[in-house]
């Protein structure tokens, strides 16, 4: 598991050190790949004992569709939202995905959290504005953008997502800096970059953004690697304050 590098306790999960077999193994937490539930409920243990509390996981739905998570939700519910976000101390939040961007948000303003699942129809849609829109709704009163801080995950890369030549052009059209091509000469989109691009350009004020990618390193779950396969996650703890 890699630190997020945020000011409260966030981190992204990797394909190890769980109890899944192949093609899930090891540590993957997702429910809707066709892995054992058992196995499964070890992983999201682990990462829950990581959180310090159980841990919400949403349903991705490739959209900007967005869902607060109060005290008092029922525990082991998974939303259904690209975006979760809360303010309740102790409440941890989190982006499953195998590719797409894993994208974690603190508001110094507030303390409050999110976590976002963007892949390149949630980019086109507008999910890293509504991520950090999110946010901004939580507020009492308007504050400046920079007292967010963001944490961008293990992804696949501008070198290996490959996409057809329409496909780019139309993401190009709201995010240019996505326009990539890949190693092998075709075109391609960098997620990852546009991401933190659009983050620079919403006045975000402290990102991070860890390289790996997933299709190229084998520590992480790819699907478009390996088809059939596990997922990772990011997570993010409210009010957890690092040592």
């Amino acid at each position: 598991m890699a630190d997020a590098g945020l000011p409260v306790r966030a981190f992204f999960t990797g394909r190890h050190t769980g109890a899944s077999t192949a093609p899930y193994d090891s540590l993957n937490v997702a429910l809707h790949v066709g892995d054992d539930p058992r196995a499964v409920a070890k992983n999201r243990d682990a990462v829950s004992s990581r959180a310090g509390g159980p841990v919400t996981f949403l349903t991705a739905e490739h959209g900007i569709r967005v869902r607060r998570v109060r005290a008092g939700d029922v525990a082991g519910v998974q939303p259904a939202a690209d975006i979760l976000v809360t303010t309740h101390p102790g409440i941890a939040l989190a982006a499953i995905g195998a590719d797409c961007v894993p994208l974690l948000l603190h508001d110094g303003a507030t303390g409050a959290v999110a976590a976002a699942h963007i892949g390149r129809a949630g980019l086109w849609a507008g999910a890293v504005d509504a991520a950090v829109a999110a946010l901004l709704d939580l507020r009492p009163a308007r504050e400046p953008t920079r007292t967010i801080s963001a944490s961008i995950g293990p992804a696949i890369c501008g070198r290996c997502y490959e996409v057809p030549a329409d496909m780019r052009r139309e993401v190009a059209e709201r995010h240019p800096t996505a326009t990539s091509t890949t190693r092998w000469g075709t075109p391609a989109l960098d997620i990852p970059k546009a991401v933190e691009t659009r983050l620079t350009e919403i006045g975000v004020g402290q990102i991070v953004r860890l390289r790996a990618c997933t299709f190229e390193d084998p520590a992480y779950f790819s699907h478009r690697r390996d088809g059939v396969t596990g997922r990772q996650c990011g997570v993010v703890v409210c009010g957890v304050s690092l040592p």
